[in-house]
């Protein structure tokens, strides 16, 4: 592959090119660097314009869409004349009128787990821009995969996440990937998407672009990504925060699997119910002076960061520490969300005979959100 660059190229990246740490070498990577940006919309328009101004060479864009009146406050891609017409084929276009020194495919599809191996396969670097968590945690799964970096972010409302996923390192390792930081997806339910909860129109202007730092970065090898660390973004107050991901060696990935059943968008049927209790019936225990014991099965990083001071015992490890669950009293068990509380105390039930377990419904993000507002809601 020919990654010299011509004159007119030359030209074009000259304030790249005059960067020292940057350079000629630093321009010549991001012509062959080969990027799939999933989504155009919110996310994906900085991402690829941004792409496409500083020379990426080649451009996958994977959308199934059409561009909407409700999407112009944020999506700048496009333009008035542009709804109902293909994002994927706007996209394009607009990236060939911005920079037409490049390669750009479109993808007019979803990113399901039938093509998302096929999709990702021929590119460096996956950039997500969805806004869903079954595509979310798909995309994240693909990647560990095929080997393939993913340089995620995600916005709602006010407030934006940028990190780096699946990076490799110098040991031949590969960094912490999205299940490493989210093991479980929320309730369905708890966390609208954008179009239920809405977004400020800049906002995805200000992590999108973030976003693409990260890929450029990824692709020259100038700077230090975002490898191992979720950066966090409020608009409102304008205030940021790193948070160090670590590597769980509870979190495995061998195949794509129905991201909509574990979302809990489809309810598996063999999944027996167990007890549950609500956060307000927890508060309301602890006002109360019950006698109870309450176990939180998350990860000590998780736990670092936002706690309702319960005994931790991580779900890989329930059942060599069931001796510290007492059966003579009422035992909470939680965790982020409740699917692996859920799972911890079946388990329990059907290794130990416990009776008297009771799953905390919505998990700590539920309290953040009913009950205690300043517990993080990570």
């Amino acid at each position: 592959m020919n990654t010299s660059l011509t004159p007119a190229e030359m030209a074009r990246y000259a304030r790249h090119i005059a960067i020292p740490e940057f350079g000629l070498q630093g321009q010549e990577k991001l012509k062959a660097g080969r990027v799939l940006v999933i989504g155009s919309g919110g996310l994906g328009s900085p991402v690829l314009l941004y792409l496409a101004a500083a020379g990426v060479g080649h451009i996958g864009i994977v959308d199934f869409d059409t561009v909407d009146d409700s999407n112009l406050q944020r999506q700048v891609l496009f333009t008035t004349d542009d709804i109902g017409k293909s994002k994927a084929e706007k996209a394009k276009e607009r990236l060939l009128a911005l920079n037409p020194h490049l390669d750009i495919v479109v993808y007019k599809t979803r990113f399901t787990r039938e093509n998302a191996l096929d999709l990702v396969k021929d590119y460096d670097v996956v950039a997500d821009g969805t806004d869903n968590f079954p595509t979310r945690y798909l995309v994240n799964d693909a990647c560990v995969l095929a080997g393939k970096v993913n340089v995620y972010a995600s916005i709602f409302q006010f407030e934006g996440q940028v990190s780096v996923f699946n990076y490799p390192l110098a040991d031949g390792s590969r960094g912490p990937n999205y299940r490493d930081m989210f093991p479980e997806p929320p309730p369905p339910g708890l966390v609208p998407n954008c179009a239920e909860g809405g977004v400020l129109g800049v906002l995805p202007g200000i992590i999108g672009s973030m976003q693409a730092s990260e890929v450029i970065k990824v692709l020259t090898g100038v700077g230090e990504p975002l490898v191992g660390r979720l950066f966090l973004f409020d608009a409102a107050s304008f205030m940021t925060r790193i948070l160090k991901v670590q590597k769980s060696p509870d979190t495995k990935i061998t195949e794509l699997i129905n991201y909509e059943q574990f979302c809990g968008l489809e309810s598996p049927s063999e999944l027996r119910p167990v007890k549950e209790i609500t956060v307000q019936e927890l508060y309301d225990w602890q006002v109360q002076g019950a006698d109870f014991q309450l176990i939180d099965v998350r990860e000590p990083h998780e736990y670092a960061v936002a706690n309702l001071e319960g005994e931790l015992i991580p779900l890989g490890t329930v059942s060599a520490a069931a001796h510290r669950i007492l059966k003579d009293k009422k035992v909470v068990v939680h965790c982020r969300s409740g699917v692996r509380s859920a799972k911890a105390i079946r388990e329990l039930e059907d290794l130990f005979g416990f009776e008297n377990l009771y799953n905390l419904k919505g998990g700590i993000l539920a309290w953040a959100k009913e009950v205690d507002a300043s517990v993080p809601a990570v």
